[in-house]
């Protein structure tokens, strides 16, 4: 029998090299562009854009980086992956400081932060009813809920978790209400005017209030404290680039309630919704008489950039995969007794819920790396979920290897490995190829999750249209998505012809 010819190791490392070189965002940029953070609601899009701007118009680089939530945006400007972004002061005291200090400025200094002054509005949190349901019920202040048992409220995840949120107004209004769970902000919006639900927190500038006619019940117990919105930068910014420090600081005083309800109003608004680099550069416009860049983009150049993202997250977690799954398809056919262990072990990896598993990489990563927003985790994440196939298709392709095929190669004198190099790895090619098939179409569509921490990809435009309700941004993201999957389909495929051809 003619043993099927292998490839030469040495090929085979400098093309996997080569790959990892290409993995687009590999190169380091040659100067630190300035990076202003962005919560994931539209209010802090369009003050992230304005920075972004602003920054441009210093003379700097310049981009967005839409993150998640306040402990994602203060870990990433701690860790310096953000440069600045726009905080409320309820939030710094109570949730990131855990403290009202009586220097907020020193107190944000020792982490290495600045802060300035008021931008000029504040966006205070509260709760928010239908105004006909709520006079129905004779409720017009949050102390009247103790009376309604039964209301059913829904919140966005991290009010429900924060101490200014509503743990804290429920103890602190002693409030009775148990259905309680969470809920996307403007879905919340939506099941509100539909009266699927009763309460649900509502941000003081969001255009939703006056578009819906809702009534924002009167904090008579007074537990919110003021949410002045202010920037936080880092204190390195000001030495790096001082010129964006001061157009940064432009804003502080020059947005009011009104103007800002008005912006977030013409970007989630039910018709006509317009861009939020739109919208800050009319603003910045009119107020500083500045003509700045919006970074929207056409719809062309963002699918580009977000697939660029997304290559980014899918290319090096799949090639690790593939270096660490097949050796260990290999020993677990060597070894059966570890072979149970590693097909266990990477199965109940598979088990796990891919947003729970990308969450506990951050810390992973975090303590790892330094780093634990962003891509790092979710490289991580994609990488354990790749393991899987890959391990178990390299088990059954040598385990279904004849045994007279290994038992003639050792007759001829081929050391071991050299029979697995030369023998075993190459019949078995096509059922391990089938394996990093299907753990690489798993990837595209896992990865659209690393929008929730920052990472980019896919998943920023289809949370920003969930977020807006706004069907064609979140196809922007699904469909190039679907499209990615079945191209990687179509190209393992070709791959895996190649190989059986190259056997045969």
């Amino acid at each position: 029998m003619k043993c099927p010819k292998a490839l030469s190791p040495a090929l085979v490392c400098a093309a996997l090299a080569t790959a990892i070189a290409l993995v687009p965002g590999c190169a380091r940029p040659t100067h630190k562009p300035v990076v202003i953070g962005a919560k994931k609601f539209t209010e802090s899009i369009i003050l992230a854009e304005m920075g972004a701007q602003l920054a441009r118009h210093a003379g700097s680089q310049a981009r967005r980086d839409d993150l998640g939530g306040t402990p994602a945006l203060w870990l990433a400007l701690k860790q310096g992956d953000i440069d600045a972004y726009v905080e409320y002061t309820g939030t710094i005291t109570r949730q990131i400081l855990q403290d009202d200090p009586h220097d907020l400025a020193a107190a944000l200094a020792a982490h290495g932060i600045r802060v300035s002054r008021s931008l000029g509005f504040r966006n205070n949190y509260a709760l928010g009813m239908r105004k006909d349901v709520a006079a129905a019920k004779g409720i017009s202040k949050i102390s009247d809920l103790r009376a309604h048992k039964g209301l059913k409220g829904r919140f966005i995840p991290e009010f429900l978790d924060r101490p200014d949120g509503w743990p804290g107004v429920k103890r602190h209004y002693s409030l009775p209400q148990t259905d309680v769970a969470g809920m996307n902000h403007t879905l919340a919006y939506r099941a509100l005017v539909e009266k699927a639900i009763d309460v649900t927190e509502v941000y003081t500038t969001d255009g939703e209030i006056a578009q819906y006619d809702l009534l924002v019940l009167e904090d008579d117990q007074h537990f919110f404290p003021a949410y002045e919105a202010v920037w936080l930068y880092r204190a390195d910014l000001a030495e790096r680039a001082p010129a964006v420090v001061d157009q940064l600081r432009r804003l502080e005083g020059r947005i009011s309630e009104p103007t800002m309800q008005q912006m977030n109003a013409a970007v989630q608004g039910a018709q006509n919704k317009r861009k939020e680099g739109a919208v800050a550069s009319e603003f910045l416009e009119s107020e500083f008489n500045l003509s700045t860049i919006s970074s929207d983009g056409t719809r062309a150049e963002r699918i580009l950039v977000t697939t660029y993202e997304h290559l980014k997250l899918v290319v090096p977690s799949l090639l690790a995969a593939v270096l660490v799954a097949v050796p260990l398809g290999v020993l677990a056919v060597r070894y059966p007794i570890l072979g149970k262990g590693i097909l266990a072990t990477t199965g109940v990896l598979q088990t796990i819920p891919s947003l729970a598993l990308l969450l506990f990489m951050i810390p992973v990563m975090m303590w790892l790396v330094g780093k634990g927003i962003g891509a790092p985790p979710a490289i991580a994440a994609l990488f354990l979920y790749s393991l899987l196939p890959i391990v178990r298709n390299t088990h059954a392709g040598l385990i279904g290897i004849p045994g007279p095929l290994r038992e003639s190669a050792e007759a001829l004198g081929l050391p071991p490995f050299a029979i697995l190099w030369r023998i075993e790895l190459p019949l078995a090619a096509p059922t391990i190829l089938a394996g990093v098939r299907t753990a690489a179409v798993i990837n595209v569509g896992t990865a659209t999750l690393g929008g929730f921490i920052g990472a980019g990809g896919y998943g920023r435009p289809i949370l920003r249209g969930i977020d807006k309700f706004d069907i064609p941004l979140m196809l922007e993201g699904a469909i190039p998505a679907a499209l990615l999957a079945v191209a990687i389909e179509m190209l393992f495929g070709v791959i895996e012809r190649a190989v059986t051809r190259h056997r045969q």
